[in-house]
């Protein structure tokens, strides 16, 4: 209970002082980290695994519960309070202790991160829908160039979030949400294989896996 509080504290805190890379008021709940980590859990392993925005380790939690003996596993995080915390976790935290040989948090925007050899996961929680839409193409692009083929992408989104947003926004915010929906709208259409609806949430979320074409 100690450590739950403590997260949504510093989670809250942090999206006070930098809301447009953290976009959420609260850690994801564990039925929308179920939902991110569903094609992983069915995996048979060797795998190679990606997060990208962990944050305070909500998702994370599940995901080193879910990982085999074989599989390895990385974290890109931008914030330092928050790649802090996961650091410390891989110390103090039983669940994470267990996977802490084969588990490397990574302080780097995305597009700056660099690998030997490609994921066959990557599960990621970044606000896509704070970012400008040329960021968001970058980012996908830095995704699909890490991914290997056949890997899967998984991501959330808020539902009805840009439509709501885009009732309470200057001209100048319409336009950059339009425009981002047609960039995700590309990668949507192109390699989208399964939505999640998640209620259980705040606020409610979808969960969208992509598959990079082999």
């Amino acid at each position: 209970m100690k450590r739950f509080f403590g997260e949504h504290v510093e989670f809250f805190r942090q999206y006070r002082r930098r809301f447009q890379t953290t976009g959420a008021v609260a850690p994801s709940s564990r039925f929308l980290a179920r939902a991110l980590s569903r094609p992983l859990e069915k995996h048979a392993g060797p795998s190679r695994v990606l997060e990208v925005g962990p944050g305070t380790g909500a998702v994370t939690r599940r995901i080193v519960r879910v990982l085999k003996p074989e599989d390895k596993f990385d974290l890109v995080e931008l914030n330092e309070t928050f790649v802090g915390m996961l650091q410390t976790r891989f110390v103090e935290d039983a669940d994470f202790r267990r996977v802490a040989d084969r588990a490397q948090v990574h302080q780097c925007p995305i597009q700056e991160f660099h690998s030997d050899q490609p994921y066959d996961f990557i599960i990621c929680g970044l606000p896509f829908n704070n970012f400008p839409p040329a960021l968001v193409r970058e980012i996908f692009g830095a995704f699909f160039k890490l991914l290997a083929p056949g890997g899967v992408l998984s991501y959330f989104e808020y539902m009805y979030m840009r439509p709501l947003r885009k009732v309470v926004s200057n001209r100048e915010g319409r336009e950059r949400l339009s425009e981002l929906e047609v960039v995700l709208q590309d990668y949507l259409g192109k390699h989208r294989f399964q939505r999640d609806w998640v209620f259980v949430n705040v606020p409610p979320a979808w969960v969208q896996h992509l598959r990079r074409d082999g």
